[in-house]
């Protein structure tokens, strides 16, 4: 009995002991170096794991980073100063950044734009706006219900008179905000671009006018006052590229609904 029973102990620990060796050289012939680099990054990030880089959390922008698929100002969150760090580590020049902050593109408060129905269903901007475009008369405008403050990891983002804001001394650019937008109203644009046109409508001047009275109308006279040719008509829309603009604010005075708003730089 005592035979039977270490015949197939015997075989099962000397198995174990071959597994072990094996396994044992493996780790070691097949070891992957950690690139040291990658902890360094690691630790000058700011850990808020907004996935504003592209990648999900700080640990996978770090490998990212340092294996090269990844460029080392992507990290918004820690604007300049990161990026100068992770330069130093890696040993290569940091490239200045331009700031950025989220903007609504949308003036219609409850004081200043037409409401077609009361809406009494859940707290939800994707919901409202599935009934009729939302209670807004204007299609094209901020349903208000708060899916982008919600979406903000950083608190930047307040409903005000029914319209979302962006308190753009908190914004990290992370670009949460852009996604839960159902109405796609919220663009990123450079914290020193001082003028925007904050309305995104595309219906035509009467109806624009009878909806909201904030709302651009497509006149054409902020483009005929710009100096520096920064800003365009689509349609019934005007645009303004901050890449041309220079803050002059001459399109701001000429304005008939003051749909073109001012940000302080900073």
């Amino acid at each position: 009995m005592l035979q039977e029973l270490l015949l197939p102990t015997s075989i099962i620990g000397g198995l174990g002991l071959i597994f072990g060796v094996g396994l044992a050289y493996a780790s070691k012939k097949f070891k992957v170096e950690a690139d040291e680099r990658v902890a360094k990054i690691r630790e000058v990030l700011p850990g808020a794991n907004c996935g504003a880089c592209g990648y999900t959390g700080c640990d996978n922008f770090a490998e990212a980073v340092v294996e090269g698929k990844c460029d080392i100002n992507a990290c918004t969150v820690g604007g300049d100063a990161v990026t100068e760090a992770i330069g130093e580590i890696l040993g290569v020049k940091a490239e200045a950044t331009v700031a950025k902050t989220a903007r609504v593109m949308c003036e219609g408060t409850y004081s200043s734009c037409r409401v077609k129905y009361d809406y009494s269903g859940i707290e939800d901007c994707v919901a409202a706006a599935s009934l009729l475009g939302g209670p807004s008369a204007c299609t094209y405008g901020c349903v208000g219900l708060g899916n982008c403050v919600r979406a903000c990891p950083f608190d930047a983002i307040e409903i005000v008179d029914g319209l979302a804001r962006v308190i753009e001394s908190k914004c990290k650019a992370c670009g949460k905000c852009i996604d839960s937008c159902p109405k796609n109203i919220i663009e990123m644009v450079p914290v020193c671009g001082e003028y925007t046109v904050s309305c995104s409508s595309m219906d035509k001047g009467a109806v624009i006018r009878k909806n909201c009275s904030v709302g651009c109308i497509g006149c054409g006279k902020c483009t005929k006052v710009c100096p520096s040719g920064a800003i365009s008509v689509k349609g019934t829309l005007a645009k303004i590229n901050p890449e041309l603009c220079t803050n002059c604010g001459e399109c701001i005075k000429v304005c008939p609904t003051n749909a073109i708003t001012w940000h302080k730089c900073g």
